[in-house]
């Protein structure tokens, strides 16, 4: 079946309850012909660990908000859940939710790993926007799975926001990519799907010649992939980089021109109306 918006195909994207960078981004990267409905995962509990744990562990219940929706993939669009667990508990989740709905389900923590493995990438530099623990969360995963983390930069978080993650411009994500020396490096990462990494690629997508990955562009590659029963290799992979198949979608629905003072709304004297 065909659906209007998505001939190509309809992913269904599980997004963290605050994230305001999500589905943004995604209506960015996501090419021509596939679309995306997007869930709430959710989780009561105070503490962030256990936040994040419970996204991921009750991935099939927050999957079940998409109803009898035709999916060609699901996107968990969350690192710090995968950070927590670890590759192994991540994998048999995954599996088991492939399984129960017959359908690819991609992590953004995967999808990294695919994309670094793709460009034989092994000692990387990561940019965190997260506090020291989930940071040192996020070390250990990729130093399971076989990477090398040689360098590491850190974002200024706002003070007071609703989140300090989720608060972030991509000036300052710019500023934290800038300040991560690329020498010696095979890629660069900029973790989080909460941090706004689009413009900071535009801007500096290849820094000495070192490729510059953020979780959200993995996942949308790794997910069309996925959908369009892709390759998922480094030939699949270059169109993305650099923002070379996505630039002008960003353009259209992001820069903001100069004069510009808001919607284009009807004015009293254009429609007849007096005040």
């Amino acid at each position: 079946m065909s659906l209007e918006y998505a001939p190509r195909g309809l992913i269904g994207v599980l997004t963290p309850q605050a994230n305001t960078t999500v589905e943004p981004e995604l209506s960015v990267l996501l090419p021509p012909g596939i679309a995306m409905i997007n869930a709430r995962l959710t989780s009561p509990k105070p503490g962030m660990v256990d936040r994040l744990l419970d996204y991921l562990r009750d991935i099939e219940g927050a999957a079940a908000q998409f109803a009898n929706a035709p999916l060609a993939a699901v996107a968990f669009a969350c690192t710090g859940s995968s950070y927590y667990a670890g590759p192994a508990e991540e994998g048999a989740i995954v599996a088991r939710m492939e399984a129960a709905r017959g359908v690819p389900v991609v992590t953004a923590g995967q999808a990294v790993r695919d994309a670094l493995r793709a460009l034989s990438a092994r000692r990387i530099g990561l940019v965190s926007p997260y506090p020291d623990e989930l940071t040192r969360a996020a070390i250990g995963y990729w130093e399971a799975q076989g990477f090398e983390v040689a360098r590491l930069s850190g974002s200024t978080l706002r003070d007071g926001a609703f989140h300090p993650i989720y608060a972030m411009d991509g000036a300052g994500a710019g500023a934290a990519l800038e300040a991560l020396d690329p020498a010696g490096l095979d890629a660069i990462v900029m973790l989080g799907t909460g941090m706004p990494t689009l413009q900071p690629i535009l801007a500096r997508g290849i820094r000495g010649g070192v490729p510059v990955l953020s979780c959200m562009l993995c996942l949308a590659w790794r997910s069309v992939e996925a959908v369009t029963e892709g390759r998922a290799d480094a030939a699949s992979l270059q169109g993305w980089l650099g923002g070379r198949s996505w630039r002008g979608r960003w353009q259209m629905r992001c820069e903001i021109p100069q004069d510009s003072t808001g919607p284009d709304i009807a004015k009293p004297e254009s429609t007849g109306l007096r005040r």
